[in-house]
């Protein structure tokens, strides 16, 4: 074979490589990307959450794209395998770490797990926002990592909003299950404090028990919770993956409707439950909002226009009341909201 052969076989090989390369980048999966009509010179956004078969982070994950695509921005949304996945998380970020983006969000699983893969990205002087849960602002600054702005619902209002709902279906007393997220995570502490306090001398709380913002754990510790417990009359559950397994668990035991269930985060299937009455309520907490305000800020960052170093998105009860209103209004909030980062504040 001559050496002109061989270097026409070698491009063909180098050229089928690369269009190889970026038909692979083009596939579905545990990530997503808008912005295909952008100007060279517009925003590239890189936003990490836990893992998109919650579809409460799958609503931000089309928030944030829809939003990008509306802009004409690069938005790029990786995510972890579940809900406790920090090492997958962190692989993602690393990676999206060494890129070329202008703008970074990101979601954690706990306090401190993203700081260490966020450092390289703060040594390049690039706006970081922390989305939804809050990452721990001590161990930040000891790594040098600081946040241009924190998007999310107030947690300790939805878990008060939550206990409000229940002592109302509760008629005032009884007694009540918790069911908490994942150990140590802000989100899901700020929730039980809020319903706490909103119960306290009350409604007793006789068991707390963690289900990992997990549907099949969380029936499970239901079913449990439900034989040492047969007097419960209601359930709060940190999100609505627990919720509806909570709500499957009373369902198997022969107790809808006399058990009452109350949940956080407003995704389809809560809506769906709440409709059909094995759902009592939702605190819904519109993560599509989030992922919209996402892009939204971050655009406002690399402008270098000013963007609030805190801002809360809307929580709203839904109920038997309202809930063909917020199937109807889904992903948007049921009612309209002050948002900071837009001139029509909507």
């Amino acid at each position: 074979m001559s050496n002109h052969t061989r270097r026409s076989l070698s491009t063909v090989t180098i050229a089928i490589t690369l269009l190889t390369a970026v038909a692979a980048c083009g596939r579905g999966g545990q990530s997503g990307g808008s912005g295909s009509g952008q100007s060279k010179d517009a925003p590239r956004i890189a936003i990490v959450t836990r893992d998109f078969t919650n579809p409460y982070w799958a609503a931000l994950r089309d928030g944030a794209l829809a939003e990008g695509k509306k802009l004409g921005v690069t938005v790029n949304v990786q995510a972890g395998q579940s809900e406790t996945d920090s090492t997958g998380e962190n692989a993602k970020l690393s990676a999206l770490a060494g890129q070329n983006y202008d703008c970074f969000g990101v979601v954690p699983v706990n306090a401190t797990n993203v700081i260490t893969p966020l450092v390289p990205v703060a040594q390049k002087k690039i706006p970081i926002l922390n989305l939804d849960t809050q990452i721990d602002p001590d161990a930040s600054k000891q790594a040098g990592v600081s946040y241009a702005s924190f998007i999310g619902s107030d947690n300790l209002t939805a878990g008060k909003q939550a206990g409000e709902a229940l002592l109302k279906r509760m008629g005032g007393h009884g007694d009540v299950a918790l069911l908490q997220g994942i150990a140590g995570e802000q989100n899901g502490i700020n929730r039980q404090k809020g319903f706490s306090d909103a119960v306290a001398g009350k409604l007793k709380i006789v068991a707390t028990q963690p289900a990992d913002y997990d549907q099949a754990k969380a029936q499970t510790v239901t079913e449990a919770v439900l034989k040492a417990h047969p007097g419960i009359t209601g359930i709060f559950a940190a999100n609505d993956s627990m919720g509806l397994g909570a709500a499957q668990a009373v369902k198997n035991a022969g107790l809808t409707g006399k058990v009452s269930i109350i949940s956080v985060d407003g995704i389809t299937a809560a809506l769906q439950a709440v409709k059909a009455g094995t759902l009592s309520g939702t605190i819904s907490q519109y993560p599509y909002a989030e992922g919209q305000m996402a892009v939204q800020a971050c655009i406002n960052l690399v402008k270098h226009k000013t963007v609030p170093t805190r801002i809360v998105s809307p929580t709203a009860l839904i109920d038997s009341s309202n809930v063909d209103k917020a199937i109807s209004s889904f992903p948007q909030p049921i009612e309209p909201f002050t948002n900071p980062l837009t001139t029509d504040g909507k």
